[in-house]
């Protein structure tokens, strides 16, 4: 069963990540590959998963059809129990994945023309067509998670898991690094902001005076999440969107424009489309305030004065984070960079080769417990600042080993018993669920499980 539970790394790998697929418009002569109790699986819809691998650059191999009809098993199994049992999802959660998928749809594509040009149909109709199949594998994941939300692990089993190892197998650890941070970005002044809140305002203008909100969004926002949609952001509540953004989207009615206001992001201004209960549907323009040499020489000399006063044993990294760095997730947890190795596990040791490029350059010429002085770099949105670095510990490359690798031999002893709870679920419901597989697909190794049920009937 093991195949099977490649389910719990991520629900349909192919259709979560795959870009833009063309839906046929007319349907063929279509037939059934496969019944699993009440559900059909159709051919078409096989072939539109096959369609998807092929769209994110695989090599064609018909004999992958058989391991995506074994994951829609699995789906379809998972989703129909999650029915017995009430686990449901939202259309909020539905809303969400279906807006995050056409925004990188989207970008992949390389604007929403292109992308509805390729899909021969609008992203609206595109997303209507998508909405049950995402609704059915949400609430498939969830059943999963709720099968296995309460496998826990004893630090007997996370012993007995280690001893499994032969000496000679255990994993090869690679140099790994704490490393804290204090990010300081340069702030413009008023004066410096002034000509990107006039620009907004006079697109504002032009949208009072009756120009298209979309087409001006398209050209001029600064936002590349939304701005190929026309600044369209669908539906969000009130915990989505920054604070002043909230404030506005939730007191405006459909149809009205904001003035032009600011948030940590940049200049807004936004309409209103429609509104649901405590759910608003808007679309924005955004310019984001560029950072000049002069607030550069700004940053620069702060960075100078914290590391001095780092230094100076003034205050401690934890202390200087918590109060100058503008980054957020760092910032509360004294400093320290996060890294997140898996879905549910958090850790401040961080493999070399996941550090950040120009941030390993400068912890691997430093000693432990050193600290750098202000470094120069660029970040993910495109902002320049500097940067602070404290090495506080490092590993050397090992072998795996108890004493210093415990967390990682825990999750691994959790995640085989939680894929042992699993194929154990996977085997008695199997057992109990009439299923049925087209001949054409008989021959497939990975669906030779699913058909045994059958067989048996058959001999009696």
């Amino acid at each position: 069963m093991k195949k099977v539970l490649w389910l719990a790394s991520g629900l349909l790998f192919l259709f979560f990540n795959a870009q833009a697929q063309i839906k046929p418009q007319s349907k063929s002569v279509d037939k059934v590959v496969a019944v699993l109790g009440s559900d059909v699986i159709l051919l078409s819809e096989l072939n539109q998963q096959y369609v998807m691998y092929l769209n994110s650059g695989n090599p064609v191999d018909e004999k992958v059809k058989c391991y995506i009809l074994q994951q829609m098993l699995v789906q379809h199994l998972l989703k129909q129990q999650a029915e017995i049992d009430s686990v449901m999802v939202d259309d909020k959660q539905v809303d969400d994945e279906l807006d995050r998928r056409m925004r990188y749809q989207i970008q992949r594509a390389g604007g929403q023309d292109k992308l509805e040009e390729f899909l021969n149909r609008s992203v609206l109709q595109y997303k209507d067509e998508l909405r049950p199949d995402i609704r059915d594998q949400l609430q498939a994941n969830k059943m999963q998670g709720t099968i296995t939300e309460k496998v826990s692990i004893t630090p007997i089993e996370v012993k007995k898991y280690y001893d499994s190892y032969k000496k000679d197998s255990l994993p090869d650890i690679p140099a790994e690094y704490e490393v804290g941070e204090i990010v300081l970005h340069p702030e413009l002044t008023k004066i410096e902001k002034q000509r990107y809140y006039d620009k907004l305002d006079a697109i504002r203008l032009r949208v009072k005076s009756g120009e298209d909100f979309g087409f001006l969004a398209k050209t001029y926002s600064e936002d590349p999440g939304s701005a190929a949609e026309g600044g369209d952001l669908g539906f969000f509540d009130r915990t989505m969107m920054a604070k002043e953004f909230t404030a506005y989207a939730f007191k405006l009615k459909p149809g009205d424009l904001s003035p032009v206001f600011e948030t940590e992001f940049g200049y807004h201004v936004l309409q209103v489309i429609e509104r649901r209960g405590e759910q608003v549907h808007a679309r924005h323009i955004l310019i984001r305030p560029q950072t000049t040499p002069e607030s550069l020489k700004r940053v620069k000399l702060h960075a100078d004065s914290v590391y001095n006063t780092l230094i100076d044993k003034k205050l401690s990294f934890s202390a200087a984070a918590s109060l100058y760095s503008t980054d957020k997730e760092s910032k509360y947890n004294g400093g320290m960079i996060l890294f997140a190795d898996n879905v549910t596990a958090r850790t401040t040791f961080i493999p070399a080769d996941k550090l950040d490029p120009k941030t390993f350059l400068v912890v691997d010429t430093m000693k432990v417990g050193e600290i750098s002085r202000p470094v120069t770099f660029t970040g993910q949105d495109g902002k320049e600042g500097y940067k602070i670095v404290f090495l506080k510990s490092k590993i050397p490359p090992h072998k795996g080993n108890l004493e210093q690798d415990y967390t990682k031999f825990k999750e691994k002893a959790q995640q085989q018993k939680s894929d042992r709870v699993m194929s154990e679920w996977f085997e008695q419901r199997r057992k109990n669920t009439y299923i049925r597989i087209d001949e054409d697909y008989l021959g497939c190794d990975e669906l030779k499980i699913w058909t045994k049920p059958m067989e048996k009937k058959s001999a009696e």
